[in-house]
């Protein structure tokens, strides 16, 4: 009624439709910028060069690709790596006993996947200590690793919209009166009225 474009999702996860939508939508040469609006970690991965960035109203942060790299050590295509040992408590999973934000920091920033960390810990980077015990907590919970992995990697085949002129807002549509009174919110008829000026 408010005239916003809605997305419903039954399959698919909020964050896999918003993944999916910013990718979307930086295809078209008209978006100059994709914001994508929320705090959220996993989020981080779908940010490209300034082209697609995350934005944290509450903070009131806009964090580009380098801006990744400054907060979490490692580029977008790492973060559900460093998710998958760090852990993620938004969305349910643990990570890998021993491994810390910046274990995760300088062993991806590295080796970018845990497929290319090396078995043998005296082949890892000298940059990393603790090795040894990181190789031996990793290894011994691989699986659950790799797992975590696929539970912090956003798709990007969410059906979303057409193009992006269903983005496009023209105001709230004649109903909205109706659902203004029934949300007893008799102020925001006139802020949304306001905006579509």
């Amino acid at each position: 009624a408010m005239g916003v474009f809605v997305c419903p999702m039954f399959y698919f996860e909020a964050d896999d439709a918003l993944a999916s939508a910013a990718g979307k939508a930086a295809l078209d040469q008209r978006v100059g910028k994709v914001f994508i609006c929320t705090p959220d970690k996993d989020l981080n991965q779908c940010v490209v060069g300034t082209r697609i960035v995350q934005l944290d109203r509450r903070r009131d942060t806009e964090r580009d690709e380098a801006g990744v790299v400054e907060k979490f050590g490692v580029n977008p295509q790492s973060i559900p790596d460093y998710l998958a040992v760090v852990g993620d408590s938004a969305d349910g999973f643990p990570g890998v006993s021993g491994w810390g934000p910046k274990a995760a920091a300088l062993t991806l920033s590295q080796y970018h996947h845990l497929e290319n960390i090396p078995k043998d810990s005296r082949d890892w980077h000298p940059s990393i200590r603790r090795a040894s015990a990181l190789s031996e907590s990793l290894f011994r919970s691989w699986n659950d690793a790799l797992l975590f992995r696929t539970l912090a990697t956003l798709r990007l085949d969410v059906p979303v919209f057409e193009t992006v002129d269903d983005l496009c807002w023209s105001g709230p549509r004649s109903d909205f009166d109706a659902q203004c009174q029934i949300l007893r919110a008799p102020d925001l008829r006139k802020r949304a009225s306001r905006a579509s000026l």
